[in-house]
C-alpha cells in the first residue's frame, strides 16, 4: 500500500472512530461557551407565590410545612425545613422554597438536570476521570493525527501546496489574531 493510500484510509477510518466523540465535545463545547447566557447543566425554574401565614418561627413543624407544600402542589420529596428569623426555607428534592412569615411572599426554585446537555457536559469536563482520561488523550491525538492527515489528502492546487495552504495559514492565524487581542 502506498503512502498516499494508507494516509486517505487512516484519515477516513479516524473519522469515523472518532465521530461520537467530535459530537460531543462540539456540541458540549458550545453549550459551554454560552455558560454566561444560560446554564448547559441544569435547568432552573422559579416561581414566585403569595400565601397567608399565620404563624411565627416557633410554631412550625414538619406538618405545617408539608402543607405548604401540598397548598403549592409541589409533589417532589420533603427533606427538612429551617426557619431563620422572619423566613421559613423548606428543602424538597431537587428545589427548596422560601416564604417570608412576616407578608406570605415566597418563592419556588426547582432545579434538574439538563437531558444530554448535563451528560455530555460531565465528559467534557473530563468527571469520571480514569479510562476516561485515556480515551481523551487518544482522542486528541486522533484529532491531531485527522489533522495532519487531511493536509495532505489533496495534491496540487487544490492541496497544501495551492489553496490548502491559504486556507491552512488563515486556520493557524485567527488563533494566533485572538491571543494577541485578548492576552
Amino acid at each position: 500500500m502506498n503512502l498516499r493510500r494508507l494516509n486517505r484510509v487512516l484519515h477516513r477510518d479516524l473519522g469515523y472512530l472518532f465521530f461520537g466523540m467530535t459530537l460531543i465535545y462540539a456540541v458540549s463545547g458550545i453549550a459551554l461557551n454560552h455558560r454566561h447566557q444560560w446554564n448547559p447543566n441544569y435547568i432552573i425554574e422559579n416561581r414566585e407565590f403569595q400565601i397567608t401565614v399565620d404563624r411565627q418561627g416557633e410554631g412550625i413543624d414538619k406538618a405545617f410545612a408539608q402543607q405548604i407544600l401540598a397548598d403549592l402542589e409541589v409533589t417532589a420529596t420533603y427533606r427538612t425545613h429551617v426557619v431563620a428569623g422572619d423566613n421559613l426555607r423548606i428543602f424538597v428534592q431537587g428545589g427548596s422554597v422560601n416564604i417570608s412569615l412576616s407578608d406570605g411572599a415566597g418563592g419556588l426554585e426547582v432545579v434538574r438536570r439538563r437531558p444530554v446537555f448535563n451528560q455530555i457536559n460531565f465528559l467534557h469536563y473530563n468527571t469520571p476521570k480514569r479510562l476516561w482520561t485515556w480515551f481523551s488523550d487518544l482522542y486528541a491525538v486522533g484529532l491531531i493525527v485527522l489533522a495532519v492527515t487531511g493536509l495532505l489528502i489533496l495534491r496540487g492546487k487544490e492541496g497544501l501546496t495551492g489553496r490548502g495552504a491559504w486556507l491552512t495559514g488563515i486556520g493557524i492565524l485567527v488563533p494566533i489574531l485572538f491571543l494577541i487581542l485578548y492576552l
